[in-house]
């Protein structure tokens, strides 16, 4: 005797069988694809080989090189004091999402807080998610708290805790409402269509990605940040002709007040197509000169050329259809639902067994994300540097950056490995030089 389709028991009819094991196939075949596209494009090799000769001009990569003793330990200092909490936030939230989604506590949050409102599904779909995420922003807010205490003291962030904490609810208020939305969706897909309704799901979040890729610039950034077209400068000029030449053309140089929230110094380009501006740090315009500007810019300009934002949305497309069909395979398996306290994924108190399973996968891929990362930087960095034509200012650059965001010089190697996004700051100073003996520059002088 088998059990009713959905009801979470150890059989299934034919039909749940059938979409499952569809399911199965596709979530291998989306997962195959998502590492046959990054393999293909990511540019594992960024730079020409360099000959003997230019390797023996080019100092050792040490970051005793270009750093003091005491800048170094500066660097070690901060890191070690933060790392621990940033890290303890990681865990305790990863710790929550299964909590929340392995246990019935989840489901019984959900059902509490729905039931004063009739308690219908469409209700808990709406607000479980947002439930579940207040619970686990609160529980972790103490840590992100003392982070920004770090912060302060090692003179990173130019805060109030009125400005912290609004920073805080916005970032919290833009999740709950994607959150709601999408959860809504997915639930109302379930009910309508039990056996295959992954199918629907698993387009609907790839198109979700490219939509999210495209609004992010226009509704989300202006949320942290208020932006103003820079006035008519030779930097200005510089920086479009710099694009023109690049065969990027911008619509415009905006400044972001960035000084209000950090000291940090950065630059980025932001938008597609005829939407397409660079955006700088006021703190970049305020601490470096324009070469070095230029050079970050530059940088920023290569993720452009490169498609890199096209290429991370295409891969998070891809993955998060191929999520949605793991979630198929996984959330029908009757013990796993009973764990989350429900029968069936129709139920829409199993989204927090959704949220624990998206928490996990997005643990275990960190190292991934991270290796492609740091590959797609290093090739932003080469071309940055023949963009400009300038490996001194780029070495300038990036002492300054590491030490006006107090960079760990010498990092962990495990902790650059699992989250290291960029390449180290000594990597990037030896990968300058390699460029100016290969392309027969004058290479740029230890700083020290």
């Amino acid at each position: 005797m088998t059990t009713p389709a959905g009801k979470g028991g150890e059989g299934w009819d034919d039909r749940e069988v059938s979409s499952r094991a569809v399911a199965l196939i596709a979530f291998l075949v989306l997962g195959a694809a998502v590492v046959l596209t990054a393999g293909l494009l990511t540019p594992w090799r960024v730079a020409p080989a360099g000959d003997a000769r230019a390797t023996a001009a080019t100092p050792r990569a040490d970051a005793a090189t270009d750093f003091s003793a005491e800048e170094i330990r500066r660097g070690s200092v901060f890191r070690a004091a933060l790392r621990p909490w940033s890290m303890a936030r990681l865990v305790l939230g990863l710790v929550v999402a299964l909590a929340l989604g392995l246990t019935p506590l989840g489901a019984r949050l959900i059902g509490a807080v729905a039931r004063p409102l009739g308690g219908s599904w469409w209700v808990e779909a709406l607000l479980g998610g947002i439930v579940l995420g207040a619970v686990a922003t609160a529980v972790t807010l103490p840590l992100a708290a003392r982070s920004e205490v770090l912060l302060r003291r090692y003179g990173l962030s130019t805060q109030n805790w009125g400005a912290w904490f609004a920073d805080q609810a916005k970032a919290w208020a833009v999740s709950a409402v994607l959150t709601a939305v999408l959860t809504l969706v997915l639930f109302a897909l379930v009910r309508a269509a039990p056996n295959w309704w992954w199918t629907w799901a698993a387009a609907g979040a790839a198109a979700f990605v490219f939509a999210a890729s495209f609004a992010f610039p226009v509704l989300v950034e202006p949320l942290f940040n208020r932006f103003t077209p820079m006035p008519d400068s030779a930097l200005r000029t510089e920086l479009l002709q710099l694009a023109e030449r690049d065969g990027e053309p911008v619509k415009d140089v905006l400044i972001a007040d960035a000084s209000r929230r950090t000291t940090a110094l950065n630059a980025y380009v932001s938008g597609f197509g005829a939407s397409r501006r660079i955006v700088v740090y006021d703190t970049l315009l305020e601490k470096a000169p324009p070469d070095e500007v230029e050079s970050v810019v530059a940088h920023e300009l290569g993720h452009a050329v490169h498609r890199d934002v096209v290429t991370g949305t295409v891969l998070g497309a891809l993955g998060a259809a191929a999520a949605v069909c793991g979630l198929a395979v996984l959330a029908g398996w009757g013990p796993l639902l009973r764990r989350a306290g429900v029968e069936t994924l129709a139920d829409p108190r199993a989204i927090g067994l959704v949220l624990a399973i998206v928490a996990v996968v997005g643990a275990l891929s960190t190292p991934l994300q991270a290796l492609v990362s740091r590959q797609i930087e290093a090739r932003a960095d080469e071309h940055a540097l023949e963009l400009t034509r300038d490996p001194e200012a780029f070495v300038s650059m990036e002492r300054r950056l590491a030490l006006e965001n107090r960079a760990d010089l010498r990092p962990n190697r495990f902790f650059q490995l699992w989250f290291g996004t960029h390449p180290t700051t000594v990597d990037r100073i030896a990968a300058a030089r390699s460029f100016a003996a290969r392309e027969n520059l004058p290479i740029p002088a230890p700083s020290r």
